[in-house]
């Protein structure tokens, strides 16, 4: 085994190209050719590849780096004969490939303009590469060096680029067309006429070789100064520029292309959260999740009409209005929190998914109280301090053995009932609310309750609550009893049939039989599934439950 530093090979005359996305990280095994890093000039997006087999020991560079020919970019633990045969990995060889615009035009053009074919320029060894962005079109007014349309390969993308100013009169491709070296493009009309000095060939050399197996920067031809007037009326349109990429353009690598591909996703329709909006191949797989799960619907699923007559599939609902806040008064934008756009997904499908129900009951709490209070007097040296929640989670599992329809969930026509026992709890965090789970609550007494919901709760609040942290739960409960309220529905949260939503207790006057005696009461709201539960089931579970509560022993019987 030997270490290997991977360089950046001859990328043509750039001297400098930034450092946009990190295709692999320290540790894992990469294959000889297997792209490493991508990096983006002003004109051509291209990934930097392996010379060698190997492990990754080091990474040179993050993002945002400026990296040229010769920089080190990894440090590769190579193994056998490419190891001992080359100590430093020297790029692969690559011919300069000067990136001239072709033109066949009958004469140069004087002043006024004349036809002038745009033909592609040397793309070095690729042929057959894919028209992928149309980036102006008939009757634009472009500028030289503008950029006409974008290609791409298997390893880079690049845009082709206009060799005069003029109007196009035609764009002699669209999107999905593969094209090769000196294939016709374009025709622009009124464009200014090359100065005679200029090489026979039309331009002078420009971005152009790269390392074998690995992209060539776009073809970049250098710009002849017109000699006359352009276009006429019509205001030039600005060049696009990928590092601030069009609003409706997606800005993304090769890699990341040919992903969203394969997945059949429209990466017009992706946010990209990489540097300067920049698609990488998480943000695909998100939007892929999301439109899988149904929280999210693509242009095409949304474009489909209606059932006639509004039957009521899809909901058949008028489009969410749009309005300018700022136009009746100062408003502050701010985006949701992540935890917010994922529980508001989930929420919305559960609420339009599920029949909701709610049965509404009170606890006489005032005995558990006092044992509550006494509890936390006798072990206030261990640090763990009991809440009501604790009791209520080992009632709730009482009464879910008593009521099993509870602790079951729907699979199709299907009912599943589960033999175990997962109570979750809403915890309350700086960015929202999130849900985690207490596993095997039936084989813990309260004090162990009490110690895990801590725990827990404080993994929320600090962001490190995973997803095995969230799943499998048989019932949820949403307290709000130290906030207050008095009742309230809360939403069943999938594939569970029910929830429970405790408020605030108050001291309410109760008749004994003979008198009115001040009793504590917990407010119960108990939210179930109708295609599962009916409501006779759901009064009988919450009136179980205020028994239990009102006299614990009731869960020894």
């Amino acid at each position: 085994m030997a270490l290997v530093n991977i360089q950046v090979p001859d990328i043509g005359d750039f001297d400098e190209v930034g450092v946009i996305e990190l295709l692999v990280k320290v540790g894992d095994t990469v294959k000889a050719e297997q792209s490493l890093i991508t990096v983006e000039s002003d004109k051509a997006s291209m990934e930097i590849p392996s010379s060698h087999a190997g492990v990754v020991k080091e990474l040179k560079v993050q993002l945002g780096d400026k990296v040229k020919q010769g920089s080190v970019i990894a440090v590769l633990e190579a193994a056998g004969e490419a190891a001992a045969s080359d100590e430093k990995p020297a790029p692969a060889p690559a011919a300069q490939a000067p990136a001239a615009i072709e033109t066949q035009a009958p004469a140069a053009p004087a002043a006024g303009g004349g036809a002038l074919e745009v033909r592609v320029p040397d793309i070095g060894d690729f042929k057959d590469v894919a028209v992928i962005e149309l980036l102006v079109q008939p009757g634009d007014a472009v500028k030289v060096e503008q950029s006409l349309f974008t290609v791409e390969s298997d390893k880079a993308s690049m845009e082709i680029p206009s060799p005069a100013a003029g109007v196009l009169k035609e764009l002699k491709v669209k999107i999905g067309d593969k094209i090769n070296v000196g294939d016709l493009v374009a025709v622009l009309e009124g464009a200014a006429a090359a100065p005679a000095a200029a090489p026979a060939q039309g331009s002078t050399p420009a971005a152009a070789s790269a390392p074998a197996a690995a992209a060539p920067v776009a073809a970049q031809a250098s710009a002849p100064a017109p000699a006359a007037a352009t276009a006429t009326a019509t205001a030039p349109v600005p060049a696009h520029q990928p590092s601030t990429p069009t609003p409706g353009l997606p800005h993304a690598s090769p890699s990341v292309r040919k992903f969203a591909r394969e997945l059949g996703v429209p990466l017009a329709e992706v946010k990209g959260t990489g540097i300067k909006g920049r698609i990488t191949q998480d943000d695909v797989a998100a939007f892929t999740r999301q439109v899988m799960s149904g929280a999210l619907q693509t242009q095409a699923q949304g474009s489909k009409a209606p059932a006639a007559g509004g039957s009521g599939v899809g909901l058949d609902l008028l489009p969410w209005p749009k309005v300018d806040f700022a136009k009746f008064g100062p408003v502050e934008r701010k985006e949701l929190s992540r935890i917010k756009k994922i529980s508001g997904a989930n929420l919305s499908r559960n609420w339009v998914m599920i029949p909701h129900v709610t049965n509404n009951d009170e606890a006489d709490i005032t005995e558990l109280e006092a044992f509550r209070v006494s509890t936390n007097k006798e072990n206030e040296k261990s640090g763990v301090k009991v809440t009501m929640l604790a009791f209520v989670i080992k009632a709730v599992v009482a009464a879910l053995k008593k009521f099993p329809e509870f602790n079951a969930s729907l699979d199709g026509d299907a009912l599943v009932y589960k033999q175990y026992f997962h109570i979750g709890f809403a915890a309350d965090t700086p960015n929202g609310l999130v849900v985690p789970v207490l596993k095997d609550a039936d084989k813990k007494g309260i004090l162990q309750i009490s110690a895990e919901m801590a725990e827990l709760a404080k993994k929320a609040r600090d962001g490190k609550l995973g997803a095995a942290d969230m799943q499998g739960g048989s019932m949820s409960i949403s307290s709000l009893g130290g906030i207050g309220g008095t009742h309230f529905t809360p939403i069943i949260n999938a594939p569970e049939v029910a929830i429970l939503g405790l408020s605030k207790s108050q001291m309410k006057p109760v008749w004994d039989g003979q008198q009115f005696v001040p009793r504590l009461t917990l407010p119960l709201s108990l939210s179930y599934d109708h295609r599962v539960i009916d409501g006779a089931s759901a009064a009988r579970f919450n009136a179980y439950l205020g028994q239990v509560l009102a006299d614990y022993r009731r869960i020894l019987l």
